[in-house]
């Protein structure tokens, strides 16, 4: 499902001045969010925009989800899906898949597997971000 064409310019500018070696995954993942957002009827429509100069979805409608932003991680320059470092996302994901995805700290997954199991388990930990209001 490429949706590049729909990629906010400035949004888009930002991912191509990514390292290209990086640009597959995080179009994928980038992806992979507008398809959960798109499939579970409780996030309703996403924002494409920037924070922190990083590509970031959130939720239209206030307090349904927590921003989600695609970056490349600085201490091991591998693309990586960061959460707000304020919840207890990651801390919930590293207790669910710690043995299949890779965590930094408390803010994000390295996105450094192509699997289709490691996909399906990205989406659902995209699908509790973009819900994480909604569960409190």
């Amino acid at each position: 499902m490429n949706m590049m064409h729909n990629i906010p310019p400035v949004v888009l500018d930002t991912f191509k001045a990514m390292d290209p070696q990086h640009h597959e995954t995080l179009f994928a993942t980038r992806d992979l969010i507008v398809e959960v957002a798109q499939i579970d009827k409780r996030v309703g429509p996403i924002d494409e925009t920037l924070r922190w100069t990083e590509p970031a979805y959130v939720t239209a409608t206030p307090r349904t989800g927590s921003t989600i932003r695609l970056g490349i991680e600085k201490s091991s320059c591998k693309p990586a899906l960061f959460f707000n470092c304020k919840t207890t996302l990651v801390e919930t994901f590293r207790q669910q898949y710690s043995d299949d995805l890779t965590f930094v700290k408390n803010r994000a997954i390295l996105l450094d597997r192509k699997d289709e199991d490691h996909k399906a388990k990205l989406k659902m930990c995209i699908a509790a971000a973009l819900t994480y209001h909604l569960h409190g």
